[in-house]
């Protein structure tokens, strides 16, 4: 079992095996876990010097880089909540992006934020927007260092990370994750995946985002070798960054679903053919929703290379479990259900079908529940509902490793405060204590299926439309650039009370994709082809087709669609 706390958890592994590396290929770095133990502490003297302590709650704002693992060791140290602040996706965006980290920095109460050396000079464009929370870099935080001796005692229920979520499909929100929470998620995923002394980890993701962050706690809480790319040096050339993970030996990975697709848009079957994939153990597959089609087509394309079908790993989680839901049986296939499409929508029904079947709809199996965690199955009445009728619900979840809540919108000194109405965004609990999820599933036999958002869904004319069978049907037409394809409401209202009405009025669906086309003919035959099979397969009445520029289409950190933004903007447009 780990120790009490992160910092705790750290200092036992780093005395182990102190000599374990941490690896950054893209920043040329490299920090053992000695090192990360050692150069934390003495961060957390100059931090505590500087008045954090107990109660305070740090930024964090770095690159994937030893920094950012040293501020957060420091962090906790100190008894504060290390808060992972995402990076600027464009340059263009700078302005807005200090104002959404001003936001979260009101929302978090936090004073201080701790910068990569990288950063330094971003974030001195940043501070006017801040106000009265100040950068500090890490690089003067071990320059002047002061002894660590006089640090706080921390407890396993104290208040280690704010995570903020992604916001596809709402504001950010700041999940409190205790020190228990995060290490009873590190054992859930560890045990899950027998990860052991023989293993490496390896990942592109940003260590700001929550798959990122708990994939590389996990290697370093169990003493194995862990390399973490930049999410630059992925996008930038896929290829390249596959030939470097084999390279590195690693047998752990994890990616959202675009990740393996944009693997098997850059390797050939005849350069797939030349590699060696026998040693990956484990391809987590997660954050966002798994296409049965991208599956297959990973598999096809690199089972020639060793790449055995049991390795791929489609899972189900979320920060406010600490980020592991459900794991699918190891040395297992992916396992997929064909189900009733028109059913699933307004019949809240997994009607199981043949594949061939004109309504049929494939969905994923992501496996059990991971230990520490249990899971149930809720309908609009918030009835429990039985794995053998057929019905699909809400997800709700409860655990060793689940948030007791969100942060305030506000300002709080007592961290205690963060009851509200049941239901609410900050209090998502049901009066039995489960966390709703926001998102839909069914269960059959040991495995969970993941239908989608609850708010999410498109009403038309009274009719349930997933979005994920709107794209589903169109983003493999020729055309689409990188089958990257968003349906959203055209007309949908937020506002509280007028919700339910606003949503019965909606009675257009509008569909974004991305071309690269400049044509105007192409153009027109493309976006006739997308209207018609999807009216054709849905039987809608009638669809907008909008087509943007190549990657246009804005991403959260874990590469799922801002759905909440592209709405935003499709409702301006009709306005």
């Amino acid at each position: 079992m780990l120790a009490g706390t992160l910092h705790e958890a750290l200092d036992q592994i780093a005395a182990y095996r102190p000599d374990t590396p941490v690896t950054f290929p893209s920043e040329r770095a490299t920090i053992s876990l000695h090192d990360l133990a050692e150069s934390s502490r003495s961060m957390a003297g100059a931090l505590t010097a500087d008045g954090v302590g107990p109660g305070s709650r740090v930024g964090i704002f770095s690159q994937n880089a030893p920094e950012f693992l040293q501020a957060l060791f420091a962090i906790t140290r100190t008894g504060a909540a290390a808060c992972p602040l995402p990076l600027p996706s464009a340059a263009r965006d700078l302005r807005g992006h200090a104002n959404r980290l001003a936001r979260i920095a009101s929302v978090a109460g936090m004073r201080r934020v701790v910068v990569s050396s990288r950063f330094r000079a971003l974030a001195g464009r940043f501070s006017e927007a801040m106000g009265e929370t100040a950068f500090v870099c890490a690089e003067d935080l071990r320059c002047g260092a002061t002894s660590a001796g006089m640090l706080p005692t921390v407890a396993p229920t104290d208040l280690a990370i704010v995570q903020f979520t992604s916001g596809s499909t709402a504001a950010p929100k700041g999940v409190r994750l205790t020190h228990g929470n995060a290490l009873a998620g590190i054992e859930a995923i560890s045990e899950g995946i027998e990860l052991g002394s023989g293993d490496g980890g390896g990942i592109w993701l940003p260590l700001f985002h929550d798959m990122g962050l708990f994939a590389t706690l996990c290697a370093i809480m169990r003493g194995i070798p862990m390399t973490v790319w930049s999410p630059t040096s992925f996008v930038k050339d896929p290829a390249r960054w596959l030939d470097e993970f084999l390279a590195s030996k690693a047998t752990i990975s994890t990616a959202p679903s675009f990740g393996y697709d944009q693997l098997t848009a850059a390797v050939s079957a005849d350069d797939a053919a030349r590699l060696d994939m026998r040693r990956w153990r484990i391809a987590f597959n997660g954050a966002e929703p798994i296409a049965v089609s991208s599956i297959e087509r990973f598999l096809e394309r690199f089972g020639p290379a060793g790449f055995a079908p049991e390795t791929m790993f489609p899972v189900y989680g979320m920060a406010e479990a600490t980020l592991a839901v459900t794991f699918p049986s190891l040395g297992r296939a992916p396992v997929s259900v064909w189900v009733d499409r028109d059913r699933l929508a307004n019949a809240a029904s997994a009607h199981e079908v043949a594949r061939g079947h004109s309504q049929a709809r494939g969905v994923v199996g992501v496996g059990h529940p991971v230990r520490g965690v249990q899971v149930r199955i809720a309908d609009a009445a918030g009835t429990s509902v039985s794995a053998d009728d057929h019905r699909v619900g809400e997800i709700e979840i409860r655990g060793d490793s689940v948030t007791s809540g969100y942060l305030e919108g506000q300002r709080a000194r007592d961290d205690r405060q963060i009851a509200r109405p049941e239901g609410s965004e900050t209090d998502p609990f049901t009066s039995d204590g489960w966390l709703r999820t926001g998102d839909l599933g069914f269960r059959r036999g040991e495995d969970l299926f993941v239908t989608g958002r609850r708010k999410e869904m498109i009403i038309v004319h009274g009719m349930n439309f997933y979005p994920e069978d709107v794209e589903g049907i169109v983003r493999d037409i020729p055309g689409v650039f990188k089958r990257r394809c968003v349906a959203v409401a055209a007309r949908n209202g937020d506002g509280d009370g007028d919700r339910d009405r606003d949503r019965d009025r909606t009675e257009l669906m509008t569909l974004l994709a991305e071309t690269s086309l400049e044509d105007p003919t192409a153009r027109d035959l493309l976006a006739a082809d997308l209207r018609a099979q999807v009216i054709g397969t849905l039987g809608l009445p009638d669809l907008a087709v909008r087509l943007v520029p190549p990657s246009s289409l804005p991403r959260t950190s874990s590469g799922k669609f801002q759905r909440l933004a592209l709405r935003e903007q499709v409702r301006q447009a009709t306005a």
